[in-house]
């Protein structure tokens, strides 16, 4: 499998890329870059930034510490810049549990920072073979392998890091094919002790990349063998499921590999745009549009109810959810809470510090979730009674996080008040991300992220 993988990576081409492919690769560059500018002003982000400076700094041969603009070795420079990412919350997500570009953009910039003569085409072609590989691996396996205790962002996300990395580097089949035995061989992510998760993932990536260009081995079956990967993580290699999002019981491992360049799993990513658990992001919008179609307002609500996929009533797992107190009052942050927010303010915070609405914390406690095998993940079917004996009912089609460029753009502008560069730098960032298939530089990015003198 993984030479099969090695071959399409190390085969392709900017020319081969679809156009949508190539906005989607833009558009997710700049979210995780948003999100690094966010997460760098928080206590996980500076903790980040202070590891890595005070134990890894160089004078040479080193890669850029977003933000702070300190020079150090590669791998914790993906390290901290992944970790940044993280802290930020502005994460895309692919199947509820998967936040690629936590790993892959940062990961990518460093490998585009310190390789000679990369271009911005250059890039988005690593961009879309990380993603695409990393989203393929891990598709039906997602809920498998969460069950099993092991977070899959950080399990998956080292293949697409070091994918990306290695195709910017300019791999060989060769040496993709041992750079994804030896991701197998790094890999790892608990959910129990969940403090270390994309960041190690990002550093991992790049050792794998280093070991990858020496000439170390990683093996043919690294990654369907019967000792290998899948038999790792997922418990068996056949493809057999206890867990899945539709309770599909069997995955195809063939299919993994099927169609590669022409049916792109890269373009089914969405933007957390919100700094909340992805599966709630729908309840906020598609509550507030179904809102404004109906001129619904909060004081005319009696009751709501959500039908949901049952996985998203399970977190982390079903396999380790904590039981449901029967009684127990609607806590802040639950998919409630989310749903009101809807009706009351059209919309959520993108930045925290905004305090709750009193009208949301009572709306919540008349919202009624209801758990479906059925429902698509990211789509749940929100239905509004009014006071004057009237329902109101919107079906999510779990796709209206999925955007172009431009509405990206237009969408992450919501940030640029709790940045910490000025607006007119963070606009820069975006004309980089626009034009990396024409002038734009990748590496010019990471500057762009230090605050100019």
């Amino acid at each position: 499998m993984s030479r099969q993988l090695a071959h399409w990576v190390a085969g392709l081409r900017y020319q081969d890329l679809p156009p949508t492919v190539v906005d989607r690769a833009k558009g997710v560059t700049l979210q995780a870059i948003a999100s690094a500018l966010l997460g760098s002003q928080t206590s996980g982000g500076q903790a980040a930034i202070r590891l890595v400076t005070e134990e890894e700094s160089v004078q040479r041969n080193g890669a850029t510490v977003m933000v702070n603009g300190a020079k150090v070795t590669k791998g914790a420079a993906g390290f901290a810049n992944a970790e940044m990412a993280y802290a930020g919350g502005k994460w895309d997500t692919f199947r509820m549990l998967m936040h690629c570009g936590v790993t892959i953009i940062p990961t990518a910039l460093v490998a585009a920072e310190t390789t000679e003569g990369v271009t911005g085409k250059d890039f988005l072609t690593g961009v879309a073979a990380g993603y695409e590989v990393m989203q393929r691996l891990a598709a039906d396996f997602v809920g498998q392998v969460m069950s099993r205790g092991f977070h899959p962002s950080p399990v998956f996300g080292i293949f697409g890091a070091a994918v990306a990395a290695g195709k910017i580097m300019r791999f060989s089949e060769d040496e993709v094919n041992e750079l994804i035995g030896l991701c197998v061989n790094l890999a790892g992510g608990n959910v129990e002790s969940r403090t270390l998760r994309e960041g190690p993932a990002a550093r991992n990536a790049l050792l794998a990349v280093l070991l990858a260009k020496q000439g170390h081995r990683g093996g043919e079956t690294a990654l369907e063998g019967n000792a290998g990967f899948y038999t790792a993580y997922a418990g068996n290699n056949l493809g057999q499921l206890t867990y899945s999002f539709t309770g599909e019981t069997e995955a195809n491992l063939p299919k993994i590999t099927a169609n590669l360049g022409k049916d792109w799993m890269f373009l089914e990513t969405l933007y957390r745009i919100y700094s909340i658990p992805g599966f709630n992001i729908a309840h906020v919008d598609v509550t507030a549009k179904l809102c404004e179609e109906h001129n619904i307002k909060y004081q005319d609500v009696d009751h709501i109810e959500a039908v949901v996929n049952w996985f998203e009533t399970q977190y982390p797992s079903p396999a380790f959810a904590p039981p449901p107190e029967p009684g127990a009052p609607v806590a802040r942050g639950a998919q409630q809470y989310y749903t009101a927010y809807g009706v009351v303010k059209r919309g959520f915070p993108l930045l925290a510090g905004t305090p709750d609405p009193p009208e949301v914390l009572e709306l919540m406690k008349r919202v009624t979730i209801i758990p479906s095998h059925t429902m698509t993940l990211f789509g749940p079917r929100i239905t509004i009674f009014t006071k004057d004996g009237k329902s109101y009912t919107k079906q999510s089609t779990g796709r209206e996080f999925i955007w172009d460029f431009t509405e990206e753009t237009r969408r992450i502008r919501g940030v640029i008040p709790g940045l910490p560069i000025p607006a007119a730098q963070f606009e820069e960032i975006i004309a980089t991300c626009r034009d990396l298939d024409g002038q734009g530089q990748p590496a010019k990015l990471v500057q762009l992220t230090v605050k100019k003198a």
